[in-house]
């Protein structure tokens, strides 16, 4: 059969679906004359636009599939519900990892591989190869128009470094403190005077955590927390001179524009989560061993002290190789 409409149901968070990016090339390569098509999340679609490899977006709109009529689809969430919406859609060929009460709605249904013995986008690239199709050895994409390139010259200052903290994280163990970034900030603005501009970035809910951080160094930084778009944000990372943050969706994105980058990792695992395919000469990642299970995963720790065992002092003296 020739494969001439292509469905790829996304997973559905930020960081998972910039790990996917590499299947989705890998699927564009295999099919150059394709028409492919994404299903997403609206919350996260803004990380594909743009993306040359797919042909459409579709917000997840599981109703009308049927009358799209395509060829194949590719499960990368191991959603029951998911695989029986190709199923009812009438999709011939239907891949996904098997699970046990999915199994009989794939038509292509590989043992999945240990999902915690390798990285996420690795484990995204099983897929593909589990049904003969050839994969690259490159990194995530993300891509930015010219509109928002523009739109970050006129943050960065020609003359001046420009460092980008991301102090915000959706869960709170996997935040480097704001007392840490307080006390990073205030060595870089002794070490770099007027020669640096720190910028903190993150969404809506951290600008009360950006403002704090902020008053702290004397309101000596810019906070665009809440007022860009993702692809501002990239663009902004993209430009600037170093990026500074725990794991999380942005540091991913800066990983994928090709941005210097400080990674600061506690309780996830950089096997499964960390920057995948970095330049080691760009992209610093910090991890201390403890005396407890790390990666442990645990949201309700209680005092973060992996995270707290990275200090100010080692991560400024990284940054100022980078710089």
């Amino acid at each position: 059969m020739q494969v001439k409409r292509i469905l790829i149901a996304e997973v559905n968070w930020l960081g998972d679906v910039l790990f996917s990016t590499p299947f989705i090339r890998a699927v564009r390569n295999n099919f150059p004359d394709a028409h492919i098509a994404c299903m997403i999340m609206p919350r996260i679609r803004e990380i594909l636009e743009g993306n040359p490899y797919i042909n459409e977006i579709i917000t997840y709109d599981e109703k009308n599939l049927k009358k799209r009529k395509f060829d194949m689809a590719f499960l990368l969430h191991r959603s029951f519900s998911r695989a029986l919406a190709m199923y009812m859609a009438g999709i011939p060929e239907r891949i996904g990892y098997y699970t046990f009460k999915r199994s009989l709605l794939l038509t292509e249904k590989p043992k999945p591989p240990d999902a915690l013995s390798m990285h996420r986008a690795e484990f995204y690239l099983g897929l593909a190869k589990s049904v003969g199709l050839k994969t690259d050895n490159k990194g995530c994409d993300f891509f930015i128009s010219k509109q928002d390139s523009v739109w970050a010259a006129t943050v960065i200052q020609p003359g001046r470094k420009t460092v980008i903290f991301n102090p915000g994280g959706n869960w709170m163990p996997k935040r480097w403190s704001k007392e840490n970034f307080i006390e990073l900030g205030r060595i870089l603005l002794s070490e770099f005077k007027d020669n640096i501009r720190i910028v903190l970035s993150g969404s809506a809910k951290d600008v009360e955590l950006a403002q704090e951080i902020n008053s702290a160094l004397q309101n000596k930084a810019i906070i665009t927390c809440g007022k860009t778009t993702l692809k501002q944000s990239a663009a902004l990372f993209k430009k600037s001179d170093l990026v500074i943050s725990a794991d999380s969706g942005p540091l991913h994105i800066a990983v994928s524009v090709g941005a210097k980058a400080i990674a600061i990792f506690g309780p996830t695992s950089l096997k499964i989560t960390g920057p995948y395919k970095a330049d080691k000469d760009r992209v610093v990642t910090f991890c201390k061993d403890m005396d407890c299970r790390i990666p442990c995963y645990n949201d309700k720790c209680a005092d973060y002290k992996c995270m707290a065992a990275i200090t100010p002092k080692e991560v400024f003296e990284t940054a100022k190789r980078l710089l």
